[in-house]
């Protein structure tokens, strides 16, 4: 069961049909560069937490979720995100702990939408924490995968090809604010 549920979480990340996690994963990652590994990996797990937060109160059935106001508030977190890294200047936050909350914020969000869908996986009799685990496993992994893409892609374009950090940063903020804007009008 813990391999299943491992690989449901990693292909819930990687799902390109569902990229509103790859989007927001990319804004979230645009305004650090290999230097700050240590930083991203630390929002991406506060986006973790908040997702497995909300998956464990909808599967525990403490918490009912309108799907419909979920998967309008998703795009408007990329954009918001979007915002937040521009009033950045293009450059990491000097408080952390702002981006963090922001991270931990939406990926409760993000953890809302899928939420029914993995409640109806869920068995009666099957024990609850022995599934979330592994599916939240499977997550951090994924996001952690797309993060890294991201960070050595830029590391490449910035190092060897001469792309200031800036037009990068920019590249991937737009790239996340036209798809936040896709899913917002679809």
């Amino acid at each position: 069961m813990f391999n299943t549920y491992f690989q449901l979480g990693f292909d819930h990340i990687l799902d390109i049909e569902g990229f509103d996690h790859l989007l927001f994963l990319v804004a979230l990652s645009a305004l650090y560069g290999i230097k700050e590994l240590r930083q991203i990996i630390v929002l991406v797990t506060a986006f973790t937490i908040g997702h497995s937060l909300t998956l464990a109160l909808a599967s525990f059935n403490f918490i009912q979720v309108n799907s419909e106001w979920i998967e309008f508030l998703i795009p408007i977190s990329i954009l918001l995100t979007v915002l937040y890294n521009l009033f950045q200047k293009n450059e990491p936050p000097k408080k952390m702990v702002y981006h963090y909350g922001l991270a931990l914020g939406f990926g409760l969000l993000h953890g809302m939408a899928f939420s029914n869908y993995f409640r109806s996986l869920l068995g009666k009799d099957q024990q609850i924490w022995e599934l979330l685990l592994p599916f939240n496993l499977g997550v951090e992994v994924g996001q952690l995968l797309i993060v890294g893409a991201v960070l050595l892609l830029g590391f490449g374009l910035t190092k060897f090809l001469n792309v200031s950090r800036k037009h990068w940063s920019m590249t991937l903020n737009l790239i996340a604010f036209l798809g936040g804007i896709y899913l917002l009008i679809k």
